[in-house]
């Protein structure tokens, strides 16, 4: 093998597949490498775990094709070093000699064969505008749970909702759901599970042109972006029936300036150390926030606001409100409350098809 490539170009490729590279210690050890195949002035770099897989095809000036396995973090790491311009990598007797200008690394690379075979993503799909697809998973993969002993919980569910592709993640504390109204890609009662992992990363590779195009077989799932393709197996297994925690009614509406909350609640939860929630107390007043730190100390703001309800007083987990009121968009939320021990809705006038649950906490 025997190829050139801008390091600017190389680096942005190789630093994508190697997100998806094995980092588990009894993994197979070719698992750690990153894979190199070179067909006359095509290259495709790909990086697997065997859960998920991201595969990268770049132009460069081909002289010879051929296979090779190298360490990924190594790799990754000499391309990043080198100055802008040419690189130069050329296999030999088990060796990769990467060159550019004066610098010159040889490297020892794993034998190609034992890389496993990995699943062939399906050739047709269908189609989801890029901007859309951005933006819900912005708002649904951080409600995902990051616990891997409930593997249900790390997915994110993909559903027909209407005319539109739903999408939802629970973590069992708060349930973020967005529907993507442009893009009813699933059969009437299809659903599949995608592990947030890889939504992650193609959220990473997504901007606000052009399309992804989903391929979906009985156990995996490919979105292809451009020049790039992410494949990963669905999870197994039944998602929580996450309509029944959603309350029908709720008595109580508090609308604010979504900036002017996330601002006073960083700041309130400065003084909430540890597991110390945030109190909410909504009236006609505005909405007060409060958190109370024993032995630390105190912290208080005002904000303005529209409330319609009976005063309330809720306190909420402040990373969870933070990150609901994040994920809305627009310059307003409301806040849908029934009671201080039933979950609450954060919602946006600007986007109706998102809603944010979050369960509240117990205070005495």
């Amino acid at each position: 093998m025997k190829f050139r490539c801008e390091r600017d170009t190389l680096f942005e490729a190789l630093s994508s597949a190697s997100r998806a590279v094995s980092s588990r210690s009894g993994a197979l050890a070719v698992l750690s490498g990153i894979k190199l195949t070179l067909e006359g002035d095509q290259l495709t770099i790909v990086g697997s775990d065997l859960d998920l897989t991201i595969s990268v095809s770049v132009d460069v000036g081909g002289d010879e094709d051929g296979v090779t396995v190298l360490p990924s973090r190594l790799l990754v790491d000499i391309v990043r070093a080198l100055g802008a311009g040419a690189i130069t990598l050329e296999s030999t007797d088990g060796d990769m000699r990467i060159t550019a200008a004066r610098s010159e690394f040889t490297v020892r690379s794993y034998p190609p064969d034992e890389y496993p075979a990995l699943v062939e993503p399906p050739t047709e799909g269908i189609s989801i505008p890029a901007s859309s697809l951005t933006e819900a998973l912005r708002q649904v993969v951080p409600a995902a749970s990051k616990d891997d002993s409930r593997p249900i919980l790390t997915g994110v569910l993909l559903a027909t909702e209407g005319d539109a592709l739903r999408l939802v993640a629970t973590d069992s504390y708060r349930l973020s759901v967005r529907d993507v109204t442009e893009s009813a890609v699933l059969g009437e009662d299809q659903t599949v599970l995608i592990p947030s992992r890889a939504l992650t990363e193609v959220a990473r590779l997504l901007d606000d042109e052009g399309e992804v195009t989903l391929g979906l077989t009985e156990r995996d799932a490919s979105f292809r972006i451009g020049t790039t393709t992410v494949v990963t197996r669905l999870i197994e297994g039944e998602f929580p029936n996450y309509r029944g925690l959603i309350p029908d009614h709720h008595p109580n509406r508090m609308t604010v300036n979504r900036l002017e909350l996330l601002d006073a609640v960083r700041r309130v939860r400065l003084l909430a150390q540890e597991t110390t929630p945030v109190r909410l107390t909504m009236s006609s007043d505005g909405l007060d926030l409060k958190a109370i730190t024993q032995d630390v100390g105190e912290a208080s703001e005002t904000i303005d606001g529209i409330y319609d309800g009976e005063e309330l007083t809720v306190a909420f987990n402040p990373e969870y409100l933070i990150d609901g009121t994040d994920a809305a968009s627009g310059d307003e939320v409301v806040l849908e409350t029934v009671d201080a021990l039933k979950p609450a809705l954060i919602r946006t006038p600007e986007e109706p098809g998102f809603l944010y649950l979050l369960m509240p906490v117990r205070v005495s």
